[in-house]
């Protein structure tokens, strides 16, 4: 593998996304005090209706207004007050972040849901999900990747001094690929999408977007050599999901860097957070099996939490991020 620069600096942790709570200043001021290195702009999902991840992504759509019908998000004709909220609440968090960071020079994360997440969860005008229509997940896809570059900027505004680094999060992605997404009645599922549609797809939107991507796949068959290919410069995962390391290796030797989930996003029966040594030994362990040499680990690994927050105490959130920043520290002096 040739040498390359990463967009993050050597040791660095970050948060996958989400955080428990309601106040948006105060998850900022724990995410930039406990994740110096690469700190997140968090969601907070407990918010409500736009605050979530497929509502908080549709508000930056382009001339594809959302709304809220039935509790799911669907294709409106104009935009409505549920748009509205979406796109105030992003606009909050984004102030937030500039008063909070306004002098931070380094790496700041963003994240949003993917095209094919996207599609699979947001609805049709008529019904039926956007993924049944090849051309609606065309014309979503355009839409996302300028949003995403207007969001890009929007944050390089109020942080002139930072790099922006983009987290697309793609659950839906294997089940998309293997045609596993329900249908409306549950009797059926929807046809896979092609492996080359979706690389195409993913890499429009990577590419519109402006700025390094990376891919959150929170599942055991996440499908790295496309993410790979796709233009992606890493891969977040949680590591209890990996059963095969065989593809995990190929992609990192090939030159993919791995956001390393290896903190449980809920505390275990003895309610006790992992510890730094804890956290930074499991990650240990898995590079050792791929057989790299031990030297490339801080630079090509960063390590986060297993996935989203949302569903811990904030004691325990805390914690864990905490954990994560300083097994990075850990790994960085090996």
């Amino acid at each position: 593998m040739t040498e390359q620069a990463w967009p993050w600096p050597t040791g660095a942790a970050t948060g996958i996304g989400s955080l428990p709570g309601t106040d948006i200043a105060e998850a900022q001021r724990i995410v930039l005090g406990e994740l110096p290195a690469l700190p997140h702009l968090p969601e907070l999902p407990a918010r409500g209706p736009g605050a979530d991840i497929v509502g908080r992504t549709a508000g930056l759509l382009v001339e594809l207004p959302v709304e809220l019908y039935a509790a799911r998000w669907r294709i409106a004709p104009r935009p409505g007050r549920d748009l509205r909220r979406a796109r105030d609440l992003m606009e909050r968090d984004l102030d937030q972040l500039a008063e909070q960071a306004e002098e931070y020079d380094g790496p700041v994360k963003v994240q949003a849901a993917g095209p094919f997440t996207l599609a699979a969860a947001l609805e049709l005008p008529i019904g039926g999900r956007m993924l049944r229509d090849p051309g609606a997940v065309r014309d979503l896809a355009g839409s996302l990747g300028e949003g995403l570059r207007r969001h890009v900027e929007a944050v390089t505004r109020r942080l002139p001094r930072a790099s922006v680094l983009l987290q697309l999060d793609e659950p839906s992605l294997p089940a998309v690929l293997a045609g596993r997404v329900p249908t409306e009645s549950g009797f059926g599922t929807h046809r896979p999408v092609e492996t080359e549609v979706a690389r195409g797809l993913l890499h429009d939107v990577m590419e519109a977007a402006g700025v390094p991507a990376l891919v959150h796949c929170c599942a055991p068959d996440a499908p790295l050599e496309l993410i790979r290919s796709a233009g992606a410069v890493g891969v977040a995962l949680d590591l209890s999901l990996v059963t095969d390391l065989d593809p995990l290796g190929e992609a990192i030797d090939a030159g993919l860097g791995l956001l390393a989930g290896a903190a449980p996003t809920l505390p275990p029966p003895s309610g006790r957070a992992p510890t730094s040594a804890e956290v930074a030994d499991r990650i240990r362990r898995v590079w050792d099996q791929l057989g790299f040499p031990r030297r490339r680990l801080a630079e090509q690994v960063v390590v986060t939490p297993a996935c989203g927050l949302a569903g811990a105490t904030p004691a325990y959130a805390r914690a864990v991020l905490t954990a994560c920043r300083d097994a990075g520290r850990r790994l960085a002096e090996d």
